[in-house]
């Protein structure tokens, strides 16, 4: 069921208020699986609904819908994400709108048999031209992409001390900071593309031809693939979805880099420097969104319908209890001592 018993009369109004065509169909909510919408089966349209339950880049409600639109529109070319058909504004039914999209008919992930079709994915979303920096708003763009990176951990780390965690964590997160923060004050950067941001193995469909469609595109932003690279294929993603888990030895994940690579070209050679600080860094984005999720997850439904929200409130008991389980394995010392030296291995294995 989905997390509002009254989504499916909400989206109907609003359907029929908009005189949309899909408004006499039937609705069917999927099941709840993500923390930044439900998700509704407009049956027989072959659309999807995405519904807002707030904004992860904590946008008002138009705003939200908007970056959304160009997210979808952007990554069209690459011929591996849903086709948006259409958005229905914020109104009194859904204060934070909706979005129509393509529903996309496949499977799983199932890993590591998919990980040539994910790198294959993200090549194509990588490959796409870059706008002129006039008009790639409004997603983010920002002037140094790493450092910008930087500051979004520095503002979710602000919340470790409410997530009470172990001393040897702590020592670890900031000693990684440390190492980003270095790396960040040197002037190299690798080339900027358009990514997703959010590359998880979940947010995956893989069609009945064996490509794979990245359906979830609520993030995206022109920085660096590597970004990408590593959100597809770090511990705390591909054993976050239940649907999904799988543990990746260090030589599927370099396979699976090389794929796209390959897929990639010279822009993917080129890249090569750079990929184990931006897995580094990725996980650190990651392991300080779960504290920041410790932190706020207990606190009361906000009754606006704009910015960020992650009250567990939002959620089906469900999926609150099976994200907190998950943020409480990730932050434990055990399970952090563990991604740290894969990535040692994962960096001598990338110049073996």
């Amino acid at each position: 069921m989905s997390t509002h018993p009254d989504v499916i009369h909400r989206l109907q109004s609003a359907l029929q208020e908009a005189g949309h065509p899909a408004a006499g169909h039937l609705l069917v909510p999927l099941a709840d699986k993500g923390l930044a919408h439900d998700h509704v089966r407009l049956l027989g349209t072959g659309l999807l609904a995405r519904i807002p339950k707030q904004s992860q880049l904590g946008l008002a409600a138009q705003d939200n819908l908007d970056y959304q639109r160009a997210c979808f529109g952007r990554a069209a070319a690459s011929g591996h994400t849903p086709v948006l058909h259409g958005v229905l504004a914020p109104s009194a039914h859904l204060p934070r709108g909706a979005l129509l999209v393509q529903e996309i008919v496949g499977r799983a992930v199932c890993l590591p048999d998919d990980l040539p079709a994910l790198a294959a994915a993200l090549a194509a979303l990588h490959a796409g031209p870059l706008p002129e920096a006039a008009a790639r708003a409004p997603l983010l763009n920002a002037a140094d992409p790493l450092q910008a990176l930087v500051h979004e951990i520095n503002t979710q780390a602000t919340h470790l001390g409410e997530a009470g965690l172990p001393a040897a964590v702590l020592t670890a997160i900031d000693g990684e900071r440390r190492r980003l923060q270095t790396r960040a004050a040197g002037s190299d950067r690798p080339a900027r593309c358009l990514i997703a941001f959010d590359a998880h193995p979940g947010n995956f469909i893989v069609r009945p031809d064996g490509s794979a469609v990245l359906v979830d595109l609520e993030k995206c932003r022109y920085a660096f693939p590597g970004l990408d690279l590593a959100h597809a294929t770090l511990y705390t993603s591909t054993t976050w979805d239940l649907d999904t888990r799988v543990v990746l030895s260090v030589d599927e994940v370099l396979g699976f880099y090389a794929a796209w690579a390959g897929a990639a070209g010279p822009s993917g050679r080129a890249a090569q420097a750079w990929h184990g600080p931006l897995r580094r860094a990725m996980w650190l984005w990651s392991i300080t969104w779960c504290a920041k999720w410790r932190a706020l997850s207990g606190a009361a439904a906000e009754a606006r319908a704009d910015g960020e929200d992650w009250s567990g409130e939002r959620s089906e008991a469900a999926l609150v209890a099976h994200v907190r389980e998950r943020v409480d394995h990730y932050l434990s010392p055990a399970v952090v001592d563990e991604v740290l030296d894969g990535f040692n291995r994962f960096e001598r294995g990338l110049h073996a």
